[in-house]
């Protein structure tokens, strides 16, 4: 490791990654979109449809990260501070999103969730819809995100010293009072980091949403099928310069969190 030629190869070896599989993808969606120049960037994102689908995806990506920081959170500790039969496949199904196509979760709601399928028939029939709305869409982003804030929640709760909640007790205090002032202060870098972490990959969320939102332009058709409907019209401009708005709001949201887990190795 000490060998200069070694390190010049390595770190030549990680910026040629970075140029190659990072940089230039990004920069060429930035040259793409601005190819026409400003004004011609300005009229794409703010045609009635592409601003509708982004401001949807925005919409919708902030329900499903409040619901993923509640839930996730609740999961986390659980996880982390209960014993019982089953916690073990529960914790290693939690990655289960991660590692399924996101094209085959879409397919899963509409198999369970379908008007053949005996769960979609009893929701119609007590007037209940979960597809081809926005429910649907916040139920797939749920799915996808799963893992993101009880990934980066859990390591928090293992690092906590449990002498300190000890020692509350001992001075008198309460379940709630404890889990405000020493647990929940622990965990919030970790809600952040994976709330965040969700919303941007809502932002981004295609497979799923394409079969089970319907896309109806202006209603639920959110931005990534929007993207993709421009690029099957030839528009390769207008598909850029949506990606740019989403891909600028997603650099943002990592740069936060760099800035927000940066000196405490708590990155997720």
């Amino acid at each position: 490791m000490g060998n200069p030629v070694f390190r010049a190869t390595v770190r030549s070896v990680l910026i040629g990654y970075l140029i190659v599989l990072l940089l230039l993808p990004i920069a060429s969606i930035y040259v793409k979109g601005f190819s026409l120049g400003w004004e011609a960037f300005l009229q794409e994102i703010t045609g009635p449809l592409a601003w509708k689908s982004i401001l949807l995806t925005v919409k919708l990506s902030i329900v499903s990260t409040a619901i993923e920081a509640v839930i996730g959170t609740i999961i986390a500790y659980v996880l982390v501070r209960y014993s019982f039969k089953g916690k073990h496949l529960l914790n290693s199904m939690v990655d289960l999103p991660f590692s399924l196509p996101t094209s085959v979760a879409g397919l899963m709601f509409l198999t369970l969730l379908g008007p053949q399928s005996p769960i979609g028939t009893w929701l119609n029939h007590i007037g209940i819809s979960l597809l081809y709305n926005q429910t649907a869409i916040v139920i797939g982003l749920v799915f996808v995100t799963f893992p993101f804030v009880i990934r980066t929640v859990q390591p928090l709760l293992e690092q906590i010293d449990l002498s300190e909640e000890q020692a509350s007790f001992t001075l008198g205090a309460g379940k709630w009072y404890t889990f405000r002032r020493i647990i929940l202060p622990a965990m919030i870098p970790g809600i952040l980091a994976g709330s965040m972490l969700t919303f941007s990959r809502s932002l981004a969320e295609f497979g799923a949403i394409s079969l089970i939102s319907g896309n109806l332009p202006g209603k639920t058709m959110v931005a990534s099928v929007y993207i993709y409907g421009e690029t099957q019209n030839y528009n390769p401009e207008g598909a850029a310069a949506i990606s740019i708005v989403l891909l600028t709001l997603s650099l943002i949201i990592l740069w936060v969190i760099h800035i927000l887990t940066r000196g405490k190795g708590r990155l997720a």
